[in-house]
């Protein structure tokens, strides 16, 4: 069996015209035939959603042609290509439906079962779930090959994502037709398995839940790692301002999902601190407070120093690794004499991969009170973060930060900790990547296609490991293993047999 949707009459029907529903069915009666411009017939339950949503619909297009974006005469075909339905049995006709109710798997089962008895047997049936597995919905169908995921990301018409999920039961036929509708209604779909968070709220996991490691080991702010990420890395934002931007009540339910579909996996543990705030009703920005506090714009409130102040800076340090031309460099351009042995009294600065700052005076018999750790990892132009051992001397350590920040970096001090933030927590995103391109979840190019695209993500996780080096960021990762004796940290073997290769995080099996 196939389905030909590129074929001009195709008629696509959408369940729930909410936010979802609503953008579904506008980038699927949107367009030429080519791209886009097909039929999309809307039903809703409640009476006059449908019609609701039309009109909303028409009247955001409407708003583009006043910005010169669209013509009238865009408008009209899309006018043209919306239909309602007042009931179920109104989508009879439709080759493709589109679920896009709320995630309840007892509504979505009754719903395909109603569908199933309204629909011919070659009609796909897709669920637009953001969490519950395919195979669930479809478990008691006569006809679960045609059953898919087809899952969006909102706002939909912005959003170019679109995750095709394959459940254990669905056709193959079923899958290209849905990749196929996926880039006709121009959004880039890639296939995933029918797993927890399928791919993007998968892997989306790394970056909420070690920023709150690291905050629950108390060794960095919120603000100290939000501005880390976005200096340093290049992210949009952190994963404190992520989290309230999405709300606490979205993205903690789902911490919980995705742990425990994947069988309490440390990797995806989630933190009590997390827990607190949604506890509290502290949801982020939509409550006014979460990680941060807002006023009634949505601007942050006082959201804590993320950098030192100025002080006087030394004349001269000890460069213990004088074979790193990124830390010599560093020196040099600000000024200051590098020596190359230690006279007992500058500040000794090193710059470890994956190790503390206790860790490395241990191993290399320096002193902890004058030394300090440097993360050179990404944008150093842009900011610094350095650390000492418990009982180094401030005066010494804030000399030292001085000369750094002279190179016009802004310098972020954190407790000592393996890995720093930079490092630890591109090593935790790129090591989920790394994890579900090898056990199948999706291809290592659709992984960071994803990612990069549902979470604008400045590069994917695996791109992410070839930043850091894939060696380096192995090693990172056997290093916070081997410190903390946390089994979150193990090493994907995907990412093991390619450090131990010197190959690219990309290259496939």
């Amino acid at each position: 069996m196939t389905l030909d949707v590129n074929r001009p009459d195709l008629v696509v029907g959408v369940v729930g015209t909410g936010a979802m529903g609503r953008g579904i069915a506008q980038v699927t009666a949107q367009g030429s035939p080519e791209r886009g411009g097909m039929k999309a017939i809307m039903f809703d339950a409640a009476a006059g959603g449908a019609a609701k949503a039309k009109a909303g619909i028409l009247e955001t297009l409407k708003g583009l042609v006043a910005k010169g974006r669209l013509t009238d005469a865009d408008v009209a075909k899309t006018d043209a290509n919306l239909g309602i339905a007042d009931k179920l049995e109104d989508l009879k006709a439709c080759h493709v439906v589109v679920e896009a109710v709320f995630e309840n798997l007892e509504v979505k089962q009754k719903l395909f079962g109603e569908l199933e008895a309204v629909v011919p047997p070659e009609t796909i049936l897709a669920s637009n779930t953001s969490s519950i597995r395919i195979a669930s919905i479809a478990r008691s169908l006569k006809h679960r090959e045609r059953v898919c995921g087809m899952h969006y990301f909102n706002p939909v018409p912005l959003m170019k994502l679109v995750e095709v999920i394959r459940a254990a039961d669905t056709a193959p036929w079923v899958t290209d037709a849905m990749v196929a509708l996926g880039k006709r209604q121009t959004r880039v779909p890639v296939v995933v398995g029918d797993t927890p968070g399928f791919l993007v709220n998968l892997g989306g996991t790394a970056i909420g839940t070690e920023g709150l490691r690291i905050l629950q080991e108390g060794r960095a702010t919120p603000s100290q790692v939000d501005a880390v990420m976005r200096d340093s890395c290049g992210f949009r934002m952190g994963p404190f301002e992520l989290m309230d931007l999405t709300g606490i009540d979205v993205n903690f339910p789902a911490r919980k999902i995705i742990y425990e579909g994947f069988f309490h996996d440390r990797r995806m543990t989630p933190s009590p601190y997390h827990e607190s705030l949604y506890a509290a009703g502290r949801l982020g920005r939509k409550t006014g407070g979460g990680w941060y506090a807002y006023d009634a714009k949505g601007a942050k409130v006082d959201p804590g120093a993320d950098h030192l102040p100025s002080v006087v800076p030394a004349t001269r340090v000890v460069v213990m690794d004088s074979h790193n031309e990124k830390l010599v460099g560093l020196v040099m351009a600000a000024g200051a004499q590098a020596l190359g042995a230690d006279d007992g009294r500058s500040p000794i600065l090193v710059a470890p991969i994956g190790k503390d700052c206790t860790t490395t005076v241990v191993e290399r018999g320096l002193d902890p009170r004058r030394t300090v750790a440097i993360d050179l990892t990404g944008d150093i132009a842009k900011r610094l973060t350095i650390m000492t051992a418990p009982g180094a001397d401030d005066l010494v350590r804030d000399a030292a930060a001085a000369i750094l920040a002279r190179t016009g970096a802004k310098v972020t001090l954190i407790k000592d900790s393996p890995g720093f933030i930079a490092q630890r927590m591109c090593a935790m995103i790129a090591n989920l990547g790394c994890e579900m391109a090898m056990i199948g979840i999706a291809s290592a190019a659709d992984v960071d296609t994803a990612m990069t695209l549902g979470l604008n993500y400045p590069r994917g996780p695996l791109a992410l490991a070839d930043w850091l080096g894939v060696k380096d960021c192995h090693e990172i990762l056997l290093q916070l293993q081997a410190i903390t004796g946390d089994d979150r940290y193990r090493p994907s073997q995907w990412l093991r047999r390619r450090a131990q290769l010197g190959l690219s995080a990309m290259t496939i099996e």
